[in-house]
């Protein structure tokens, strides 16, 4: 009896074996396997061949840029060379056409002869402090200020009297003129031939000034010999004045002459003796 049982003992030993190797083979495969650690060699490899390409990349695409921007540089030059020869040949041949035909200047003069005309009778008063208690600006007030100021024989008929259209000042800054349009040219005439000849017109301790109402061109060009009459004022034995429009007549030892150029005047008077 006692063999039999060492026999199925060890016909039992062959179907346990194979049952563990099966179960230890199926564990092993479900786990994953460990990756090895690059070398140093090969992750500098790997960093030059990653630099390589980037930079491939980047001039590559630097070079198709470049490439694209010079094309369009140059068509969007072309196109504008293009139109400015066009504007260019479109004024010369306007030029051309009006050349012939000055009436740009002579509607220009006619305005101005026409604006001039209108302001023949007007006068400036500079001086007249504005708010001033002293003086209310109307026509009554203005006519009373100029033959008191003036001394002249009767009051003139004043039209329209008012401030210069020009911004109201700061309290410190300088008054307004005063723009007088007078119902007669010969109250004009002879109110500034007054003031001329006056060094100092007073009123109601007012220092005042009186001017001709000019147009904006022609005071621009007598405010060109303004230098000029200065020097001439110091100067003995010399006769000047300005006439309409912006002409500067000299007289010097009884011979005078006229000068529409203040760059003329002033070669002029440097010739003087001093």
């Amino acid at each position: 009896m006692p063999p039999k049982a060492s026999k199925s003992l060890a016909s039992s030993q062959p179907l346990i074996g194979p049952a563990l190797t099966a179960a230890s083979s199926a564990s092993g495969a479900a786990s994953p396997p460990r990756e090895k650690p690059a070398s140093p060699i090969l992750a500098k490899e790997l960093a030059a061949l990653k630099s390589d390409i980037i930079q491939a990349v980047t001039s590559e695409l630097t070079r198709a840029l470049t490439a694209e921007f010079h094309s369009i540089s140059r068509d969007y030059h072309s196109k504008l060379q293009t139109e400015l020869q066009e504007m260019k040949s479109e004024l010369l041949r306007s030029r051309r056409e009006l050349s012939p035909f000055p009436r740009v200047a002579r509607v220009d003069a006619k305005c101005e002869d026409l604006e001039a005309r209108s302001r023949r009778q007007n006068i400036r008063i500079i001086g007249v402090p504005e708010g001033d208690s002293r003086f209310t600006l109307s026509n009554s007030n203005v006519s009373e200020l100029l033959r008191e100021a003036l001394s002249l024989e009767k009051s003139p008929l004043v039209d329209r009297a008012h401030r210069s259209l020009a911004p109201r000042p700061k309290p410190d800054g300088p008054p307004r003129p005063i723009i007088v349009k007078l119902h007669y040219f010969e109250d004009c005439v002879r109110i500034l031939r007054e003031a001329r000849n006056r060094p100092r017109i007073t009123f109601s301790d007012m220092n005042l000034s009186i001017y001709p109402d000019l147009t904006s061109k022609v005071a621009k060009a007598r405010a060109a010999f303004n230098t000029i009459r200065k020097k001439l004022r110091s100067m003995d034995g010399v006769k000047y004045g300005m006439f309409y429009p912006a002409r500067l007549r000299i007289t010097y030892k009884g011979e005078s002459r006229e000068f529409t150029s203040a760059t003329e005047a002033e070669r002029f008077i440097s010739t003087m003796p001093g």
